[in-house]
């Protein structure tokens, strides 16, 4: 294998051969809720309004990765993206691309009841909602804001704007939430939203993350089977990070990323462009590359495109959590977007 990259456009591949088809681009650093395992209750030093990239140099970017790189799915993420102003001018910007990417947004919810009608006429396609709790008073504890209504009006919301499927991602922690799995499938099968159980990553920004205390996939998988009949789901997985499981025969499905305890970086098809245009190969690296300075000092498509692959190239097989080796990024997951 050549050192450097391949210099034709039309692909996004790394020295492992994987291709980056699906791009994640925050919109913010900032957020609505102080979550406790994301974030002091103070918030974080923001980036700058200068640091951000543009309206227009969002676009841009995205274009870059669609026409030349191939990228064919773009999710929106923050932060929270839904207090990003312009967020319904991008998503239309990017829905009028050629060949159009499929458009997704995750969320903590917040607004979306409000805002959905306009983004699924502007193009948007799906949305994953962040969801850790059913019950109010845990909910307030966790994310430091009485909101709860607000989140279930904005997954309603969603639904009813046709941004389907509408999925929920949920986070268990040990002697917190880790009692409701059961009912938070309930809920979504209820509903007809897909649920989605993440065992929690070492991104928080006060680096307390403790392998021993997180919840695994197999402890979730076993409070579910407690009380449902999980069967292994026909559908291909290809690079989906989820497993997912047919409930009770179907059609209602649940899925389990196992970032941790089962690592699917094989199969990895995501690049990561931050809010202040910094590409990032994984979620989890250290290191970074810079498109904001080279567009804002007159870069043409090509060059921007030649150094995200230079970027891509460089991935690393894993994200190497059970190295003893392993450093934590420095930026929280806040400023990296899911």
């Amino acid at each position: 294998m050549t050192a450097t990259p391949t210099t034709t456009d039309g692909v996004l591949v790394d020295r492992y051969g994987r291709v980056a088809r699906d791009l994640r681009v925050s919109l913010t650093d900032r957020c609505n809720l102080r979550c406790t395992y994301c974030m002091p209750a103070e918030g974080l030093p923001w980036l700058a309004k200068p640091q951000l990239l543009t309206n227009d140099e969002i676009v841009r970017l995205v274009r870059v990765a669609v026409h030349r790189l191939g990228v064919t799915e773009v999710r929106f993420t923050g932060g929270e993206p839904l207090i990003r102003p312009g967020l319904v001018d991008i998503v239309s910007a990017v829905a009028e691309l050629t060949p159009r990417p499929r458009i997704s947004l995750t969320t903590n919810g917040l607004g979306l009841a409000r805002l959905a009608p306009a983004l699924r006429a502007a193009g948007l396609d799906r949305v994953n909602v962040s969801l850790d709790t059913l019950d109010h008073a845990r909910f307030t504890e966790l994310t430091r804001r009485d909101r709860l209504a607000d989140v279930l009006a904005g997954l309603a919301g969603a639904a009813a704007a046709g941004l389907t499927p509408v999925k929920i991602n949920t986070v268990l922690m040990r002697g917190i939430n880790d009692d409701e799995a059961p009912a938070l499938l309930r809920f979504a099968q209820a509903h007809g939203y897909e649920l989605r159980f993440i065992e929690q990553m070492p991104l928080d920004a006060q680096h307390n993350w403790d392998r021993a205390t997180m919840v695994t996939a197999e402890e979730i998988l076993a409070a579910l089977r407690a009380e449902f009949d999980l069967s292994e789901d026909p559908a291909e997985r290809g690079a989906a990070p989820a497993e997912t499981w047919l409930v009770d025969g179907g059609p209602t499905r649940v899925g389990v990323i196992a970032s941790v305890t089962r690592p699917f970086c094989g199969d990895c098809d995501r690049t990561r462009l931050t809010a202040d245009g910094q590409v990032r190969a994984c979620l989890f690296a250290t290191e970074e590359s810079d498109l904001r300075g080279a567009l804002r000092a007159g870069a043409d498509d090509v060059e921007l495109a030649r150094r995200w692959r230079t970027a891509m190239w460089g991935k690393r097989a894993g994200h190497g959590i059970d190295d003893p080796k392993f450093l934590q990024p420095a930026r929280p997951m806040s400023a990296i977007g899911g």
